[in-house]
């Protein structure tokens, strides 16, 4: 939502493979630390293809889940995946929602806050659509080195581009680090804020499971891909190749760190 123009964020099936498999994964871990009470209204602001509205439903039961993304593409995918009546999304900006304050009980936020430009906009958002005593959380990927499949990803492309470092997602999101979230939850005002690391195994059949998904040409990295042109590409898929593919093309075993963020109203 106002993420960089540069990058696309279009394609609901291109994101699905490309990290949508594994932000599930990280949705049941952030939802099982919040530990939250049944027959709550939960909004999902940066909703994606539903990955964690999904996952409300049938960890939270709640009374009902609405998802906002900026991506009509993504709201479009959302909406063919997830069915249960319980269930509805929209599009709509980030920092503007379009939603009175005080409506819902939980507002979260899955792997989208460093992609907004004005997190502070985004957080004074959430935490005005949510009554007081309710919930505000998010969760980022740790884009410095915890999420593995980025890191390596980057490590090459810079290895064949050193220019191309400021690009690097860690260094252009220094907010998805346990301090500046909590510094960020801290200035919304938000009570009882706490910050916990979520890790999880990102298991790729073999390195075509690995690389494929950065050629969809959504998120930041397949976007960055398709800019350098053949020869690049080709370079950094050799260089990443062998790095982590076994003489037998067998499972690549990695894993992806997460940082949640939560505080009260």
């Amino acid at each position: 939502m106002n993420r960089t123009a540069a990058e696309a964020w279009d394609s609901g099936q291109a994101y699905e493979q490309y990290v949508g498999r594994w932000s599930r994964k990280v949705a049941t871990e952030f939802l099982r630390w919040l530990a939250l009470p049944r027959g709550l209204a939960w909004a999902d602001v940066g909703c994606g293809t539903g990955a964690l509205a999904s996952t409300i439903l049938t960890i939270c039961e709640p009374s009902s889940v609405c998802g906002i993304d900026s991506s009509e593409g993504f709201v479009s995918q959302a909406r063919q995946r997830i069915r249960d009546p319980r269930a509805r999304f929209e599009s709509g900006d980030a920092t503007h929602l379009p939603w009175d304050s005080a409506v819902w009980d939980v507002t979260v936020s899955g792997l989208v806050l460093n992609f907004v430009r004005d997190h502070e906009s985004m957080t004074r958002e959430m935490a005005r659509v949510t009554r007081r005593g309710g919930w505000v959380a998010a969760y980022v990927w740790d884009y410095a080195g915890g999420m593995q499949m980025m890191r390596h990803f980057w490590d090459a492309a810079i290895a064949m581009s050193p220019g191309d470092a400021k690009l690097d997602q860690a260094e252009r999101f220094p907010i998805c680090q346990p301090g500046p979230l909590q510094a960020l939850f801290e200035r919304t005002e938000l009570k009882s804020v706490t910050v916990r690391a979520i890790d999880i195994p990102t298991v790729f059949q073999n390195f075509d499971d690995y690389w494929d998904p950065f050629l969809g040409r959504t998120g930041a990295a397949p976007t960055y891909l398709v800019s350098v042109g053949g020869e690049v590409r080709e370079r950094i898929r050799l260089y990443l190749k062998s790095r982590l593919a076994s003489t037998q093309d067998g499972p690549i075993e990695l894993s992806a760190r997460a940082w949640a963020v939560q505080g009260v109203v």
